[in-house]
């Protein structure tokens, strides 16, 4: 059996999730694709997933291997392809965040959509890491450092973590100088029933990257960031947010951001996908289109919040 082949059944193995609908989409024995795994396995001299009669597991091998192979294929596939006209007609699954979603990547979504009536999209919005592949997603919107894996990333900006409060909490209760002093403020939390969150922040004369955390005890604690920032604005006391959900209120006046010396680094935006083939048009296409877009959302914030710190 050809080792390209082999690569294949074994990629087609982990996006379909078991060995016999690997099988039925490459027309192809399950018994070709069991052969195939058993032969990278003993290539490598190591397992690339655990088998049960539920469902497969990537091994860490698998993982890194994965990557490697897809994007093998992806190369190939780019050289291999014709120069012929591309239809963009198909479904791309995006995933983000549900709040930068809503307010970010669903107006790409939707421009892309009206660029190209033929495609489709799907988007998942949810305030978890979603797994790309166990739940059929193809690009993801991630506000967090990466972790090393076989997915490409391509960086959008970065947003900021931010402590705000309106001005008129601050006419009333005054400015912390420190973030100890937030022990003495009215904090809103972000989780329902905390009753002792830790907000992180940064050494202002220490090297870079070193933190520390101040235990708050919230007055109000919610389950929800847009209803902690609501009731900041509303004057009800200091709340912590990322910059792109509070830049509209910062750059109104209705909110100031407190103890920016001790704020900590920012959190990089990134979008995330596996290596493309050339076939895949549709999901080239967006990423083409949302890649610039993105990032000039993210300009925009950063231009939104700055100077608009508590005196």
């Amino acid at each position: 059996m050809d080792r390209l082949d082999a690569m294949a059944m074994f990629v087609a193995t982990v996006d379909n999730g078991s060995l016999a609908a690997a099988a039925r989409k490459l027309a192809v024995s399950p018994a070709k694709v069991t052969r195939a795994l058993q032969m990278l396995e003993e290539r490598l001299g190591e397992r690339l997933i655990h088998r049960s009669a539920r469902r497969l597991r990537l091994t860490e091998a698998g993982e890194r291997r994965l990557g490697v192979y897809r994007a093998v294929l992806a190369e190939l596939d780019a050289a291999d392809g014709s120069g012929g006209e591309e239809r963009i007609d198909g479904l791309v699954g995006v995933t983000a965040p549900e709040l930068f979603g809503r307010l970010h990547v669903m107006p790409v979504v939707e421009t892309f959509l009206a660029e190209n009536p033929a495609a489709r999209a799907r988007a998942l919005l949810l305030n978890r890491m979603v797994d790309l592949v166990e739940e059929g997603m193809d690009v993801a919107v991630r506000l967090a450092e990466l972790p090393d894996s076989g997915v490409v990333a391509t960086r959008l900006g970065e947003v900021r973590k931010l402590v705000c409060a309106a001005p008129s909490y601050v006419e009333r209760a005054g400015v912390p100088a420190s973030p100890g002093e937030l022990q003495r403020h009215a904090c809103i939390g972000e989780e329902e029933g905390d009753a002792g969150a830790l907000w992180r922040f940064a050494e202002p004369s220490a090297r870079r990257g070193r933190t520390f955390s101040v235990r708050i005890t919230p007055g109000l604690a919610v389950n929800s960031a847009g209803a902690a920032i609501d009731a900041a604005v509303r004057g009800h006391g200091v709340c912590r947010a990322l910059s792109y959900q509070v830049a509209d209120h910062v750059a109104a006046g209705r909110l100031v951001t407190l103890l920016d010396a001790f704020e900590p680094e920012p959190l990089p935006v990134s979008l995330v996908f596996h290596p493309v083939p050339r076939r895949n048009v549709t999901l080239r296409a967006f990423i083409d289109h949302a890649t610039p877009r993105l990032r000039e959302d993210l300009a925009a914030i950063a231009r939104r919040i700055g100077g608009a710190s508590a005196p």
